[in-house]
């Protein structure tokens, strides 16, 4: 048999033999050499229950109708506004699904002089207003952003005032129900704290007021419309630890 066929198996099997060793070699090496995996970097959680606080401006657009009349005019009733809030949020992924609650003072005044009745003013106070409301956003990681919607309440009252000033008569107070929509972005700036801006729009239903004059006696009804924007900066602390995993 030729002399170069043994000499090739037998390089071959050698190689053979000699293969494991080496590459088992090779991967120590290399495992020897490889970088440490970068540190992970921990996702903020937005999940649980949180209470807090908020303060900012508020402005509620009125119109005066007289009923049987016409139009009186319209004005912005503006002012400042604080409350409180309460809420849960789920976090689905990035997704974030949220419930909440929320209670303001307010102090948004304002009148306009009456188109059909010159020399009287017409003037309109909101005192208290509260949001029941939805919320969905989308979290990047301490930053979520959302948008909300659900019902408010508005607690208000109404004045109407003579050629000299003095109060010639009063709407009774009026609580009513609408709609309000609305967006916001929201900061987790230190375990289980978070600082925001929220905008909420609004919309609430026509309202019929009667008037009576100081001495009991039936003044005027009006129909009152109103919109309300809200701008207010919010604090909330929330319960439950801020980090749900790494990536």
């Amino acid at each position: 048999m030729n002399k170069n066929f043994f000499f090739v198996t037998a390089s071959i099997v050698a190689l053979g033999a000699a293969a494991p060793a080496f590459g088992a070699d090779l991967a120590a090496r290399h495992q020897m050499y490889t970088k440490a995996p970068p540190a992970s970097a921990a996702l903020y959680d937005w999940s649980g229950f949180y209470i807090g606080g908020n303060g900012g401006w508020g402005n509620n657009n009125s119109s005066w109708d007289l009923v049987g009349v016409g139009p009186e005019g319209s004005h912005d009733a503006n002012g400042a506004t604080a409350g409180g809030q309460i809420g849960y949020r789920w976090q689905m992924g990035q997704l974030v699904f949220g419930v909440e609650g929320q209670g303001n003072w307010a102090d948004f005044k304002g009148s306009n002089a009456s188109l059909v009745a010159p020399g009287f003013t017409n003037h309109t106070k909101t005192d208290a207003f509260g949001l029941i409301t939805g919320q969905i956003g989308y979290a990047f990681n301490n930053v979520l952003l959302y948008a909300n919607g659900g019902a408010a309440v508005t607690g208000n009252s109404y004045r109407v005032f003579g050629p000299a000033g003095a109060l010639a008569a009063t709407g009774g107070d009026d609580t009513r129900w609408g709609g309000a929509i609305g967006a916001g972005v929201e900061v987790g700036f230190a375990p289980n704290w978070s600082v925001g801006v929220q905008y909420d729009h609004l919309f609430m239903q026509d309202s019929t007021i009667g008037f009576t004059t100081p001495a009991g006696f039936a003044f005027a009804s009006d129909r009152i419309s109103q919109d309300i924007d809200v701008v207010t900066a919010r604090i909330n602390y929330k319960f439950g630890g801020p980090i749900i995993g790494r990536y």
